[in-house]
């Protein structure tokens, strides 16, 4: 029988050559209390970089994402979705306007604080190639200094609840999973310390077409059964589609269209109907 997992922070010495990654990690997915209302909202955000005027990623920006709400940002490469990510978990500070989280400016947030409360997960997973999937997963309790039996509970809960056998996954290191596996040990490892806010930046976009169509099935059915807040970066309408409770198209960093995926098939814009063309490209047909 192999030993049980040990859990703690002394084999963060093998990663000083990632410690700018590795901090952000942390930051963005440790837990820390957060209000029963769990709302994140733009009060006419803008950003440009280096704060010049010509150079806007996003301009304009109002919209208010209530607790248990499953967003999807959609749009084409450069609209400015992650962008809007970002300034949610204050890795980037507006220009102009405003962002609050749980009704606090994320100005006035202590920066740490305010990505504790915030899962995070990205293309790829982002995995730490040196840890177990044990010990990617526990990082984050670690750091909260929960105890060890706490601990790798919390590791084999996470692993049941993304479709891993925590017997055979454990003591496996990144590089012998595939991506698909990875991806759900990120998103285990997100909500590892049971934040209230998820953000998704493409999770499923580097995968295959069958193995992305099974995690997309599998995330909304988890998204249902956690009720957290959840805001989903795609620029895959079909991907949006099946898991949005709404949808917010933005183009070239202004919010276009915000609807349910029903009203948004409906809705009369250019940038929505370039999209929604797309849905009818059959097989053999030119594209």
């Amino acid at each position: 029988m192999k030993d049980a997992p040990k859990f703690g922070v002394g084999r963060l010495g093998a990663l000083r050559c990632s410690l700018r990654d590795l901090l952000m990690s942390i930051e963005m997915n440790t837990k820390t209390p957060l209000s029963p209302r769990n709302t994140i909202e733009f009060r006419g955000v803008s950003f440009h970089i280096n704060d010049i005027l010509a150079r806007a990623i996003v301009s304009g920006i109002s919209l208010e994402i209530p607790r248990g709400e499953t967003l999807v940002l959609l749009g084409r490469s450069g609209s400015g979705k992650t962008t809007l990510l970002k300034l949610m978990n204050g890795m980037l500070l507006p220009t102009k306007g405003e962002i609050f989280v749980q009704d606090r400016s994320t100005a006035a947030w202590d920066p740490i604080r305010l990505r504790r409360g915030i899962g995070y997960v990205i293309q790829d997973a982002g995995l730490f190639p040196h840890f177990t999937v044990a010990e990617n997963i526990a990082l984050v309790p670690s750091l909260e200094s929960w105890d060890a039996s706490r601990t790798a509970a919390r590791v084999d809960e996470m692993l049941q609840l993304v479709g891993l056998d925590p017997r055979e996954f454990s003591h496996r290191r990144p590089r012998e999973l595939s991506g698909g596996q990875r991806q759900r040990v990120g998103v285990a490892r997100a909500l590892a310390a049971d934040p209230p806010i998820l953000l998704m930046d493409e999770p499923f976009g580097a995968l295959d077409p069958v193995t992305r169509a099974e995690l997309q099935r599998e995330f909304s059915a988890l998204a249902r059964r956690l009720g957290k807040t959840i805001v989903f970066v795609t620029h895959d309408l079909r991907e949006a589609l099946l898991l949005a409770s709404r949808i917010v198209l933005l183009e070239a960093g202004h919010l276009v269209a915000s609807a349910t995926p029903q009203e948004f098939l409906r809705l009369d814009h250019p940038e929505v109907r370039a999209f929604t063309s797309s849905l009818a490209i059959t097989p053999g047909a030119p594209a």
